[in-house]
């Protein structure tokens, strides 16, 4: 493949990704309410194949964003 082809495929990934990434956000904002920084970054840390630790006083709907991600996914 050429560079420019390359670039293309890229972009066309890059562009997948924010899309899948939209659609799952909007799916998680009908169940979790106001925890949109936690939520990019355990999709963040999943893409990037990491591991994260959610820390958080009870009630904070941790266990049920988790669930929630993975019905989703």
């Amino acid at each position: 493949m050429t560079d420019s082809a390359e670039n293309s495929t890229d972009v066309a990934a890059v562009e997948a990704w924010g899309k899948t990434y939209q659609e799952l956000k909007t799916e998680l904002s009908k169940v979790i309410i106001g925890q949109d920084d936690v939520i990019e970054q355990v999709v963040i840390a999943m893409m990037a194949r990491g591991h994260g630790l959610i820390e958080g006083v009870p009630g904070l709907a941790k266990t049920l964003m988790i669930s929630s991600i993975s019905k989703a996914m």
